[in-house]
């Protein structure tokens, strides 16, 4: 059955939409994933991806032309399957629809779990219902205006409120702050476009919702919008309510509890997703004294943990850390909500893992130079470098020399970049993200360091942008400061290779038919075999290896 897709709505204030560039054309095959084309919206040019499988059958819109959100944008379906019935404007009982229409709207009601029903009654249900636009519209007050969840980056389909930084009743200015958004990437900042009062708040903290759900009504001071509310929100209930309450519930009995003899600090409350309600700049001082924010009571509003927390905090014994005393025999078990970006994480790996072909590697690098170089490289005022940016140094003039490696594999190409952006995988409390290092072959190694300190402190305090997130065309992964030795890794797609990195490790080697102490680090690339074949590899890990055991031809 043909899909209609339809212009998307990729920021809040978007009303319509401009075509930059198709990256298919109709006759194409188009797999879930795959990006359809890039899309100028009022604020940024943005890549859209499919969400549906089969061929392009019909475009709607050609490139450089504009249209309204919601309006006609693509027709996927199967191979010569007869779209005329759509294209002449009977598509409403005949395909489903990736996106509402904008005259459609009370279809936003119940499209969590009904739409397929309500979509054949769409035009006998109220036409007051608000729009999900967050535009004021039919039965709207005057001077209302929904606020929705936007769409804060290309894949999220699905946020949840980190923080509110407004209350109901608070004065909002265009530009505010209104609230932080958990995307499947990020926790971002979400500013207001309308000035007014904040009228209602549609998700609670902690509570999770689809795109386009009510998240906020801003409008004129004391305007009622209980029935607004009550008919935008019917169908659409928060996905982590009950997690919700059961943190309200624990707040409850920790504000209420008595204590008669000393104990360790109260934990902070934290959502179902392990996100703690602190301030960036306390989350800032906790990351530089190494203090775990879980063990901290907050004593800000709502028991969130403010600088004075820091400043006062006070290690606990070491008996504090014990883990849920069990009764023997007896079987015990937490379920925890699944992140959106754990959500992410296992959506990319599994495709990846399962649709390309990986074959792996391994390498042994006499890291002696290396150490030395570094030591003498960080004698210099001012300059700390780390053995992975060597690392990422090495991999960026090496790609230049092999840029099969350097390639990116796609349904209908192979692309071959002339460009150089790594990724560098950073581990955070709720999984992995991978910030990007753009360029990396023409910066310098003092450069390469603050770049991925930078990134990593973003990403551990979730400030990356999408920006940042984007564009890889390799992947450096290192768990050698875990200890670990050898390890494989799955390819962040697109790309067509990543590189595994181990820990530095002091044995017995044999230099010049003598057995010496040595150092040395065991490296595995993982390749796509569609793209990489082994002796382009090998090719690549010995151009590597030149580079890293004698670090100052990076210099030259």
């Amino acid at each position: 059955m043909a899909i209609v897709v339809n212009m998307p709505r990729l920021s809040d204030t978007m009303e319509e939409g401009t075509v930059a560039t198709w990256l298919k054309k109709v006759g194409d095959k188009v797999e879930e994933g795959d990006i359809l084309a890039e899309i100028e919206t009022d604020k940024a040019t943005m890549e859209f991806e499919s969400f549906n499988e089969g061929t392009l059958l019909h475009i709607g819109v050609q490139e450089g032309e504009t249209t309204k959100v919601d309006e006609l944008l693509a027709v996927i379906g199967d191979e010569g399957e007869d779209i005329s019935d759509i294209l002449n404007g009977s598509a409403s009982t005949e395909a489903k629809e990736e996106t509402p229409k904008a005259n459609d709207a009370s279809k936003e009601d119940e499209k969590s779990e009904e739409s397929s029903s309500k979509d054949e009654n769409a035009n006998s249900e109220d036409e007051s219902t608000p729009a999900p636009s967050g535009r004021a519209g039919e039965g709207l007050p005057e001077g209302v205006i929904v606020v929705t969840m936007p769409r804060l980056s290309d894949t999220m389909e699905e946020g949840t409120v980190a923080t509110w930084l407004k209350k109901v009743g608070d004065k909002v200015e265009e530009g505010d702050i209104l609230a932080e958004i958990e995307t499947d990437k990020a926790t971002m900042e979400f500013e207001s476009f309308q000035s007014g009062t904040l009228l209602e708040i549609g998700l609670q903290e902690g509570e999770s919702a689809k795109v386009d759900a009510l998240l906020a009504i801003i409008g004129p001071e004391g305007t009622d919008v209980s029935g607004v509310a009550a008919n935008f929100s019917s169908g659409s209930a928060p996905a982590k309510k009950e997690a919700k309450e059961e943190t309200k519930d624990e707040v409850s009995k920790a504000e209420t509890a008595t204590g008669t003899k000393p104990s360790a600090p109260k934990p902070t409350p934290v959502t179902a997703n392990g996100r703690v309600f602190v301030s960036p700049l306390a989350k800032k001082l906790a990351e530089e004294k190494g203090i775990n924010l879980k063990q901290v009571q907050g004593s800000g509003d709502h028991g969130r943990i403010v600088k004075r927390d820091i400043e006062n905090y006070t290690p606990a014994s070491s008996s504090a850390s014990v883990g849920k005393f069990v009764p023997v025999g007896q079987e015990d078990f937490e379920d925890v909500p699944n992140s959106q970006m754990r959500k992410a994480i296992a959506k990319a790996l599994t495709n990846s893992k399962f649709s390309a072909p990986h074959y792996y590697l391994a390498v042994e690098f006499d890291m002696d130079n290396a150490i030395a170089f570094r030591t003498q490289f960080n004698t210099v005022p001012d300059t700390k470098i780390s053995y992975n940016d060597i690392v990422v140094k090495a991999c960026a003039l090496a790609l230049k020399q092999h840029p099969q490696v350097n390639s990116q594999w796609f349904a209908d190409k192979m692309r071959l970049n002339n460009h150089v952006h790594i990724g560098v995988a950073v581990a955070v409390p709720d999984g992995l993200v991978v910030p990007v290092v753009k360029f990396a072959n023409e910066q310098s190694l003092q450069q390469i360091g603050a770049a991925v300190k930078d990134l990593a402190g973003k990403a551990r305090n979730k400030k990356l942008t999408p920006e940042e997130m984007q564009g890889s065309t390799f992947t450096v992964s290192n768990l050698g400061m875990f200890g670990i030795d050898y390890f494989t890794s799955i390819i962040n797609q697109p790309n067509s290779a990543i590189l595994s990195v181990g820990n530095i490790v002091e044995k017995p080697v044999v230099k010049n038919g003598q057995i010496v102490v040595g150092n040395t680090m065991k490296l595995t690339l993982a390749c796509d075999h569609r793209t990489v074949d082994g002796a382009t590899g090998s090719l690549f890990l010995q151009t590597l290896k030149g580079y890293i055991e004698n670090p100052v031809t990076m210099l030259v």
